[in-house]
């Protein structure tokens, strides 16, 4: 007996992940995910689950109206890919438009890995925005 999700089951899991990450549901992604559950972005260096869900408030907080549309889901023989837009209107008032592909992995119905893969030159505006926002709290600091 196989404890691998049915191809309907992953295909459900992937939507209630990526809802509850557009929603800030951290609860609901640590009930989704395995405790060791590792994400890789572009084939960077593995992050934890605390370390993705900070990226990813840090995102929500400086786009708003943040989505995914446009998805497509795929089950795999070992979990799901998912493709999508990720969207949201930048501070400056630019809508922001990436396409991401995101490779899942799923032992005993949890999500165990994650590799996320999508054009760094259409995200540079994000990932300045996000350095900005990381780095303000430091410039901060009393003298």
């Amino acid at each position: 007996m196989t404890s691998d999700p049915t191809p309907a089951a992953a295909i459900r899991l992937a939507r209630r992940l990526f809802q509850a990450f557009q929603d800030g549901d951290d609860d609901t992604v640590h009930a989704l995910c395995a405790p060791d559950c590792r994400a890789v972005q572009n084939g960077g260096r593995p992050m934890s689950m605390a370390t993705l869900l900070r990226f990813s408030s840090r995102v929500r907080q400086v786009l708003t109206d943040f989505r995914y549309e446009d998805c497509r889901r795929v089950a795999t023989s070992h979990g799901f890919v998912e493709e999508h837009r990720v969207r949201g209107t930048l501070p400056d008032g630019e809508a922001f438009d990436l396409a991401a592909c995101i490779v899942a992995d799923l032992h005993q119905g949890r999500i165990t890995g994650l590799r996320e893969y999508f054009d760094s030159r259409d995200s540079s505006a994000l990932a300045r925005l996000l350095a900005e926002a990381q780095a303000a709290p430091q410039s901060r600091a009393p003298r």
